[in-house]
């Protein structure tokens, strides 16, 4: 068997792919994909499920409009057409990225398995064939996966993730979800919204845990009433029969739905790539050790995005891409990865959205802190929306005047919280965000606004 040598080889499709920039062409490059191309964003993440949850907010529209004195009703949930709009638009543009690296200049797609062999040295496996291949520099971006807890893995029971629930063929009347975070806020906004009964199980006793506590107690708060919560709480077995799936909990409580999915997590895509072979450094999670540059501690060898990165956010994920291209492409001027300040949004229902230090992380940071919590019915704009849950909280420090973080739970919150991410990323002082500009009255953005004058710094 011959071995492929190449100038540069990807493992991964997802941000990974954006490596391949112009500064490659004329050079030989491999990138090699085991699943879907374009990776979990474009497939089985933040694009698809966004679709989803902008139909269930259409449909919360038209249940709330009465409140403005609008009668609406709902006459049908087309799931199929619902989700077949989402993926007819999906797939092609997988599929396109694809043909694209078959039968484009200068790669060779590997659309297989790959693990280490050596340094720099890989073997793919392909539809049961076996390729070798070397590179002068390779990049992992192989991205994560869900992980399943042993008492779900083990109980032979059906269940979904988030990379199969959004094509099931129809509607169940009952979902259990696993899991208290940002994948199972949004997915039980979604199936709630159109139609389903959902119950939630998660270990914690809040949702949410990693925003600001006053947010996740907020929204804990409105989940309850929503939908039926069973907070700290582990499943220690599951069964399926005719009445569905039903998982034991170690409240002694069970819980029965139609369909399982199970959102507890995602877990690095490292186990197959035999990373000890080329040298590859892990922390004890699985993710690959990398410096500010993005190198791994094997020479020639490269990491970005939820294999390595400890946020599992696209905008992070390409960000870090832009960084390694440009250091592939430019060893002796090598640019640094910019974790300052990254911003996260939950586009459950209400939205929420944060950056920076929690007012918790502030504290124990040892900074002294001011906070304002400003209301969104506060300003001309939520009164037109009748919105009475919606908040803004700031917290800054005393001292300095410094927006240290934002954090955000109502309508539009994911927009909302840009201009504070600028200010915070630029060194924007909250007195001179709060009036060195002006801002458009009555936009919903006067909250913003509202907070910042609220901050009192004392002498």
């Amino acid at each position: 068997m011959t071995t492929e040598h190449f100038d540069l080889a990807v493992i991964g499709s997802g941000s990974g792919n954006s490596i391949i920039t112009p500064d490659f062409d004329g050079k030989r490059v491999a990138i090699i994909e085991r699943g879907t191309f374009g990776g979990t964003c474009l497939n089985v993440g933040c694009i698809p499920t966004k679709m989803f949850v902008y139909a269930g907010e259409v449909a919360e529209h038209i249940r709330s409009a009465a409140r403005y004195g609008v009668d609406a009703h709902i006459d049908a949930i087309r799931w199929r057409d619902i989700r077949d709009r989402v993926f007819g638009r999906i797939d092609p543009i997988s599929e396109g990225g694809k043909d694209y690296r078959v039968n484009g200049p200068n790669t060779t797609a590997y659309l297989g398995s790959a693990r280490f062999t050596g340094s720099r040295a890989l073997t793919v496996a392909v539809n049961g064939q076996d390729h070798d291949l070397t590179a002068d520099q390779i990049v992992i971006a192989t991205g994560s996966s869900p992980f399943i807890p042993d008492a779900i893995r083990d109980s032979g029971v059906t269940y979904y993730t988030n990379e199969d629930i959004m094509r099931i063929n129809e509607l169940p009347s009952r979902m259990v979800i696993l899991g208290g975070g940002f994948i199972a806020a949004e997915f039980a906004h979604v199936f709630s919204a159109l139609g389903v009964q959902i119950s939630i199980v998660t270990r914690g006793a809040a949702l949410l845990r990693q925003t600001d506590d006053d947010v996740s107690a907020a929204f804990t708060e409105l989940a309850a009433k929503r939908w039926d919560l069973h907070p700290s709480a582990e499943v220690i077995a599951a069964r399926q029969d005719a009445a569905g799936v039903t998982v034991d909990l170690t409240t002694g409580e069970s819980v029965t739905g139609d369909i399982l999915l199970v959102a507890t997590g995602r877990q690095p895509n490292t186990p197959d790539l035999d990373l000890p072979a080329a040298g590859v450094a892990t922390h004890p999670d699985g993710r690959v050790v990398v410096d500010e540059y993005g190198r791994t501690s094997a020479e020639g060898v490269w990491a970005l995005g939820d294999v390595s990165s400890p946020y599992q956010l696209k905008h992070v994920a390409n960000h870090e891409a832009r960084v390694v291209a440009h250091n592939l492409a430019h060893p002796r001027e090598l640019r640094s990865v910019d974790h300052r300040f990254v911003p996260s949004a939950v586009f459950t229902h209400p939205q929420l959205a944060g950056v920076g230090l929690t007012e918790r992380q502030a504290r124990d940071a040892g900074r002294e802190v001011v906070t304002k919590t400003q209301k969104y019915g506060d300003v001309a704009y939520g009164w037109a929306m009748e919105d009475t849950t919606g908040f803004v909280k700031l917290v800054a420090d005393r001292r300095t005047g410094e927006l240290l973080g934002a954090h955000l739970m109502g309508p539009e919150a994911s927009s909302l919280i840009q201009p504070l991410i600028q200010a915070m990323s630029f060194g924007l002082g909250v007195h001179q965000m709060a009036r060195g500009q002006y801002w458009i009255h009555p936009a919903l953005a006067e909250v913003i606004e509202n907070a910042l004058l609220g901050l009192e710094f004392g002498d």
